[in-house]
C-alpha cells in the first residue's frame, strides 16, 4: 500500500511540474517582418511589386506553419524614395527591437540612396537586412555583418552591359545619360569603367534629374556627340520620356536603359516609342519562370498582375525566411551566419552569398521591347 501511495505521490508531482511548465511557457506567436519601399510617389509601382512578392512568400509560409515556430507579421513602410523618410523608417525598427518584440528581419530599401542611408543605423542593431534592388557597390564594402543583397551589384551589370553594348551592338562611342541619385551616379562611374576596359569611348556623360519627363537639350547634347549607342542609368519614371524624345528627334542608335528601367512603365509611358530599345535586368520577368497557379496567388494577395520586381521582392523573403529555417532561431548572428551558408535556387536564380554579402555569380539578363513586351535577347 506505502509502495503504491508514493507511486501516485510521484505521478502527481510529475504532473503538476509539467503543468506548472506548460502554464508558465509564452506562446511565440508572431514575429514581424518589415518591407520598406516607395509606395506613395513617383516609384510607387515598383514599391507596391516588391511588398506585393513579400506579402506573397509570408503568406505561403504561414500556411506551412510559420518559420522558426513563429507565424510572419508582414509590416510595409512606406520610404517614398526619401533618405530622409528612411531614416525616420530607422527609429520605428530600432524602438520594435528596443521593446523586445520579435522581429525576423528586414527587406528593403528599394533604392541605393535610401539603403545607403538606413544601413548607418541597421548596422549597429541586432537585425538581419537584405535589400530587393539596391545595387550600389559600396553597400557591401562597408563591412557590414548583416547585410545582403538579392540582385547584383552595380559592378556586375556594368560588365556585362558593357559586353553586350561593344561584343553585340559592336559600339565604339556610347553616350551615357544617368539620373542625379546614388543609384545613376554611382552606376555611371562603373559603366564608365567597364567600358574603358574594352576600349569604348564614352562621349558624352550627361546628368539628369529623378523624375524628369522632357530632354530638350540632353538630347541635342546626344546628337553633338554622335554616338553608336545610348545607356541610361536611371528608373521607369525618366526611361520613357527619354527615349519617346530621342525618336522623335530622329536619334534611332540603339538604347540600352539598366536594371531601373525594368518595368512596364518604361514600355507604357514611351507613347509607342520604346519598341526596340534594351533594358538590362538583375532577374528575369514573371512570365518567363512563374507559372499560372504562382501569378494568380499574387493576384489573390495583391489584387494586381505582378510587375517585373514583384519577383525580387518574393526571392528576398524567400531566402531570408530560408535562412531563419535553419537558424532554427531569430537571433540576428545565427541567421546572418546561416545566410552565408545557403546554397537555394529560387525564382531569381541560384542564390548563394560570399563573405560580403554578395551573391556569387549573380546573373545578369539583356531585354528587349519586342510587340510591346520585353524578351530576353541575352545571354
Amino acid at each position: 500500500m506505502r509502495a503504491t501511495i508514493s507511486t501516485r505521490i510521484l505521478f502527481l508531482l510529475a504532473l503538476f511540474v509539467l503543468l506548472l511548465g506548460a502554464c508558465s511557457a509564452k506562446p511565440r506567436g508572431e514575429a514581424i517582418l518589415y518591407v520598406a519601399a516607395p509606395m506613395s510617389g513617383f516609384q510607387a509601382n515598383g514599391g507596391q511589386t516588391v511588398v506585393g512578392g513579400v506579402r506573397l512568400r509570408a503568406e505561403e509560409v504561414n500556411r506551412a506553419g510559420g518559420v522558426a515556430g513563429y507565424r510572419i507579421k508582414v509590416v510595409a513602410l512606406d520610404d517614398e524614395s526619401d533618405p530622409d523618410v528612411a531614416l525616420s523608417i530607422t527609429e520605428q525598427v530600432k524602438a520594435t527591437l528596443d521593446r523586445g518584440e520579435n522581429v525576423i528581419g528586414f527587406i528593403g530599401h528599394y533604392n541605393s540612396g535610401e539603403t545607403l542611408a538606413a544601413m548607418e543605423v541597421y548596422s549597429r542593431l541586432p537585425l538581419v537586412v537584405i535589400t530587393s534592388n539596391a545595387s550600389n557597390v559600396a553597400l557591401t564594402q562597408k563591412g557590414y555583418d548583416k547585410f545582403f543583397r538579392i540582385v547584383a551589384n552595380d559592378r556586375v551589370q556594368a560588365d556585362a552591359d558593357a559586353a553586350f553594348l561593344s561584343e553585340q551592338l559592336n559600339a565604339t562611342r556610347v553616350a551615357i545619360l544617368y539620373n542625379d541619385t546614388a543609384y545613376g551616379r554611382g552606376l555611371y562611374d562603373e559603366m564608365k569603367s567597364a567600358l574603358s576596359e574594352r576600349g569604348v569611348e564614352v562621349v558624352l556623360a550627361q546628368e539628369v534629374k529623378e523624375g524628369q519627363d522632357r530632354y530638350t537639350a540632353e538630347v541635342e547634347a546626344v546628337r553633338n556627340a554622335k554616338p553608336d549607342a545610348i545607356f541610361y542609368a536611371g528608373y521607369e519614371i525618366e526611361a520613357p520620356y527619354l527615349r519617346a524624345d530621342l525618336v522623335e528627334a530622329g536619334i534611332d542608335v540603339p538604347m540600352l536603359a539598366s536594371d531601373g528601367a525594368f518595368l512596364s512603365a518604361t514600355i507604357d509611358e514611351a507613347a509607342g516609342t520604346a519598341e526596340g530599345m534594351y533594358v538590362s535586368a538583375f532577374g528575369p520577368s514573371p512570365s518567363a519562370v512563374a507559372d499560372p497557379d504562382w501569378i494568380e496567388a499574387y493576384q489573390a494577395v495583391e489584387y494586381r498582375n505582378p510587375d517585373t520586381y514583384s519577383i525580387n521582392g518574393y526571392a528576398a523573403a524567400e531566402v531570408l525566411l530560408a535562412a531563419v529555417a535553419k537558424a532554427g532561431t531569430l537571433e540576428a548572428d545565427r541567421v546572418a551566419a546561416a545566410m552565408r551558408q545557403l546554397n537555394i535556387n529560387t525564382m531569381i536564380g541560384q542564390v548563394s552569398y560570399d563573405e560580403n554579402g554578395d551573391r556569387v555569380d549573380a546573373p545578369i539578363f539583356i531585354y528587349q521591347v519586342q510587340n510591346s513586351a520585353f524578351v530576353q535577347v541575352w545571354p
